[in-house]
């Protein structure tokens, strides 16, 4: 084995980028020597520091921490280091495992969509209040609702995911479904958990005249007339903007007859 190895040689055994080498070099962690022509040279002494700082950065200990522990090391501060260790990989498994969940009942929710969605009926159904974020957006295109999502999905990354997500849609404009416009959007939102106590969106418990269809967001307006008819004849009076929640959408298939799309009007009795 040699004594001292090149930035070169150091840089592709570890598979540390030079500049890396050289910002520990920077910190006072690695002091390389020159030789007659200028050029570094590691020492064994450095190789076992890389193995350190490799192992300790993976687990994100900061560099000024891993500098305090090279220079200051005993046994009492290493078996620290290791019960720290431990704590991290602690955590990684708990938030891992967490992660596993939620991917499981996304995978969960995908199925129960596509088996278990009654298609092409109209029904009248009581849904609680429901809390959700929404951001609004004048929208008449697909394009547009894909759009907004993903910039309400970034402002807002952290409280819900977009993959096999059941809770995503859209508010029409009531105004234009009047008008026998069909494509013209206020906003979109998620639908949030119960216990969730952020949201800027409040969807009134009461009774929802409901119906799901398969297809493209365009062929809504095959289905639109149908639900308004339905409610013109049975005496009912729309509260507020309608919504569609996307049970499977572009974020799940690239086929749009593979969309499921679910319709929900607010309504109250005459």
């Amino acid at each position: 084995m040699k004594d001292y190895y090149k930035i070169g040689e150091i840089s592709k055994i570890y598979g540390i980028g030079r500049d890396s080498l050289m910002y520990y070099e920077e910190l006072g962690i690695l002091k390389p020597i020159r030789d007659t022509n200028g050029y570094r040279l590691y020492s064994i002494s450095d190789i076992w520091k890389l193995n350190l700082i490799k192992e300790l950065r993976t687990l994100n200990f900061s560099m000024k921490k891993i500098k305090d522990y090279i220079d200051n090391r005993n046994i009492e501060i290493t078996k620290e280091v290791l019960k720290e260790e431990i704590h991290i990989i602690d955590k990684q498994i708990k938030d891992l495992s967490k992660q596993k969940e939620n991917i499981i009942n996304r995978l969960n929710n995908i199925d129960n969509v596509v088996n278990g969605c009654e298609l092409y009926t109209i029904k009248v159904v009581y849904m609680n209040e429901r809390k959700a974020l929404k951001l609004n957006g004048d929208i008449s295109r697909d394009e547009d609702v894909d759009f907004l999502v993903k910039k309400l999905q970034k402002k807002f990354e952290e409280k819900f995911y977009v993959l096999g997500n059941k809770n995503i849609g859209a508010i029409y404009d009531l105004n234009q479904l009047k008008e026998n416009i069909y494509n013209q959007y206020k906003s979109v939102f998620c639908l949030l958990e119960d216990k969730e106590k952020s949201y800027n969106l409040l969807l009134e418990k009461g009774y929802y005249v409901t119906y799901s269809y398969r297809g493209a967001y365009c062929t809504n307006k095959e289905h639109l007339p149908k639900i308004l008819e339905f409610i013109k004849e049975n005496n009912y009076k729309i509260k507020s903007e309608p919504i569609e929640i996307y049970k499977i959408d572009v974020h799940e298939t690239s086929l749009d007859n593979e969309y499921i799309t679910e319709i929900q009007f607010p309504v109250e009795k005459y």
